[in-house]
């Protein structure tokens, strides 16, 4: 199975019919696509409410993609509400148990920064996560290239093996050593994801500062040639994984959700249990 979707269902006006309130949004989403990333749980771990009304707006077969909170992958970038990070692992697992026993939980998004560069402690940290994470499917994405150096390439494929890591296999732009390359390497014999971040080289070494920034870093549109590359690579992963996650994060402009219906067409795809949409009669 292919699940294509978007990482979060707040801004992508080309899919709502005009005037759609926000609370709404994410039933209407999930008329167009199967899948889906909470990026919200990034910036705050999500109350239990939240999680029991997304569960019941999206059809049983729907899938998230819960992204790890920002305290758990060393960002950090307001205060952090928990003593320690015991107490904030507990509030996330807690949280995302509803995901769970709906059956809806696609996996959880590791996604460390820049400056978590392949260093012994950073290794002991990744087993601690994931020995935390239980059973749980849990995804790790890098954005330091010492990862995938020569040096440590085999290592770190193996290692997260071994550990039981889902590959998270990015198309972003290569900009030294704060992105990394697309290895098109699965590690888990069930699940792969892939994220679509835009190829925007300006936009991604421009300084993570300021309000702006993150409207400059994913602003990208992928061209019908660069998606076709894709769909060859997306064959190749189908014969070593069961199940294939591709979420497009490109949305600065507004292009995630025509890039995330593009690819669908060019693989053939038709999705026969989406949710019903709304009609817009005027």
């Amino acid at each position: 199975m292919i699940y294509i979707g978007l990482t979060g269902w707040g801004d992508h006006d080309s899919l709502y019919p005009p005037g759609l309130a926000a609370k709404d949004k994410l039933q209407e989403y999930a008329a167009h696509f199967p899948t889906v990333e909470v990026d919200s749980y990034f910036y705050a771990i999500q109350p239990r409410q939240n999680v029991e009304k997304w569960i019941r707006e999206t059809p049983s077969s729907f899938q998230f993609v819960v992204k790890a909170y920002q305290g758990m992958t060393g960002h950090e970038r307001g205060p952090i509400p928990y003593a320690d990070k015991e107490e904030m692992f507990a509030a996330f697992l807690d949280s995302i148990e509803p995901f769970i026993q709906s059956g809806k939980l696609a996996m959880v998004l590791f996604q460390f920064p820049p400056w978590f560069d392949c260093r012994r402690e950073h290794v002991a940290y990744l087993r601690w996560c994931k020995a935390k994470m239980k059973n749980i499917p849990a995804a790790l994405e890098f954005r330091h290239r010492s990862w995938f150096s020569p040096r440590y390439y085999a290592k770190t494929l193996q290692f997260m093996k071994e550990e039981g890591w889902i590959h998270s296999i990015c198309d972003e732009p290569q900009a030294g050593e704060g992105s990394i390359p697309t290895v098109l390497y699965p590690t888990d014999a069930e699940k792969t994801l892939i994220r679509f971040h835009g190829r925007n080289i300006h936009g991604w070494n421009k300084a993570t500062s300021g309000e702006n920034w993150r409207a400059v870093r994913y602003l990208y549109r992928y061209r019908e040639e660069e998606l076709r590359e894709w769909v060859s690579h997306i064959e190749m992963l189908k014969t070593k994984t069961k199940n294939i996650y591709v979420l497009f994060n490109n949305n600065s402009g507004g292009d995630a959700a025509d890039n995330a219906k593009q690819l669908i067409r060019l693989l053939g795809i038709e999705y026969t249990d989406l949710a019903p949409r709304q009609l817009d009669l005027f």
